[in-house]
């Protein structure tokens, strides 16, 4: 599973109850997350976790700008908890950083996502999502007006009573393959030196994702596929995106025609060429596949696993 597709928080829309939220707040947990998707982190033993901290601590009630990421615990698995998220300043270093020195920040999403528990993942993932859409929601696309938020966070409503949801922008993510032994990698201008990956593109309104997979693949490299299936999908909040993975089949020898402006360069590589770079770390041979952290990343690994 893709890993910031792991969760173990019960979501449901029934915990947004105000009376419920209400009653559980005072054994509620929170975490704070600064505009740049940071978060405090501590290490336990080997693990990193979410340094998170009594709800009341920041009061007796709920904020107005705090998001329920949902309930952990019940049915087996110790009390049941809910977690919170405001947004706010935080420090972060100390023994994260002496973790990946050359990191620029060892505590967004990014950096430790795949280092977090499924349900550490699925909650900072949550709030990175949700309240990155507050900061950049906070008046109504119908009217104009100033919105507040509602619904324990997973809602806004303006004065004229428009209610808004969290943005989710779908995206696809195709490994396109031959059928045989040889799949696609390609590079964009402005990734670092070496690094390739996939292809990607947004879906258009009014189009299905299929639809999105053949449009993308024949804009940025020129190739008709065929064969397009699903493979998963992975929550990607930088800022709102949903990535879902396909693959899809191309004649075998297809010729690469790179979209310029967008695709710097593109070629066919073989799965023992890739076998060899992801048992090299995933940097290897002038390839840099995609950070683990990624979809892109589970998909080239499992095509390189097929025999």
């Amino acid at each position: 599973m893709p890993v910031l597709s792991r969760a173990a928080a019960d979501r449901s829309e029934d915990l947004r109850d105000p009376v419920r939220t209400a009653a559980a707040w005072p054994t509620a947990r929170l975490i704070t997350v600064d505009p740049s998707g940071r978060t405090p982190m501590r290490i336990e033993g080997a693990a990193v976790t979410l340094d998170h901290r009594a709800a009341t601590d920041v009061g007796d009630e709920p904020p107005a700008d705090a998001v329920l990421l949902g309930t952990v615990g019940g049915a087996g698995n110790g009390p049941e908890v809910d977690y919170w998220a405001v947004p706010g300043e935080v420090e972060v270093g100390g023994e994260l950083w002496s973790m990946s020195p050359a990191r620029s920040d060892p505590s967004t999403l990014r950096e430790v996502g795949g280092l977090l528990s499924d349900a550490d993942a699925g909650l900072m993932t949550a709030a990175v999502a949700v309240l990155n859409w507050h900061r950049h929601g906070r008046f109504c696309p119908r009217c104009g007006e100033q919105s507040v938020p509602q619904s324990a966070g997973w809602s806004r409503m303006c004065p004229n009573d428009h209610q808004e949801f969290p943005r989710t922008d779908p995206a696809v993510i195709v490994l396109v393959h031959d059928g045989h032994d040889k799949m696609v990698l390609a590079r964009q201008p402005s990734w670092p030196e070496g690094r390739v990956s996939v292809l990607a593109g947004f879906t258009e309104a009014g189009e299905s994702l299929e639809g999105t997979v053949s449009r993308e693949i024949g804009e940025e490299i020129g190739v008709e596929v065929t064969d397009i299936g699903y493979l998963g999908s992975q929550p990607w909040p930088f800022p709102r995106s949903l990535m879902v993975g396909f693959a899809a089949r191309a004649e075998i020898g297809a010729p690469l025609y790179p979209r310029d402006g967008e695709i710097e360069s593109a070629f066919w590589v073989d799965r023992a060429t890739v076998r060899r770079v992801l048992a090299a770390g995933g940097t290897s041979e002038g390839i840099g596949l995609p950070p683990g952290i990624s979809i892109a990343r589970r998909m080239v690994e499992g095509w390189a696993a097929l025999d």
